[in-house]
């Protein structure tokens, strides 16, 4: 699913998330999955479970986004 998140009317993040329904996963039915190049040109994998307060791909890289800056900000 193509997904643009935007802040304060910048984009944070343009890109597609695969949506992948997980079998016998204990923990959710789904998984959001995307990757993109960092600034030293490397390619950076990310994987978010469908699970509150995530329940749609906007919502993957929303919290993505968020848990990236929280670990930066310490």
């Amino acid at each position: 699913m193509p997904i643009t998140e935007t802040f304060e009317g910048q984009t944070v993040w343009d890109g597609d998330v695969q949506v992948f329904d997980l079998i016998d996963c204990p923990e959710a039915s789904r998984a959001y999955a995307w990757s993109f190049e960092t600034t030293g040109g490397r390619r950076r994998f990310v994987v978010v479970l469908h699970k509150p307060p995530v329940d749609s791909p906007q919502k993957a890289v929303q919290a993505a986004i968020v848990s990236d800056n929280r670990s930066t900000d310490t």
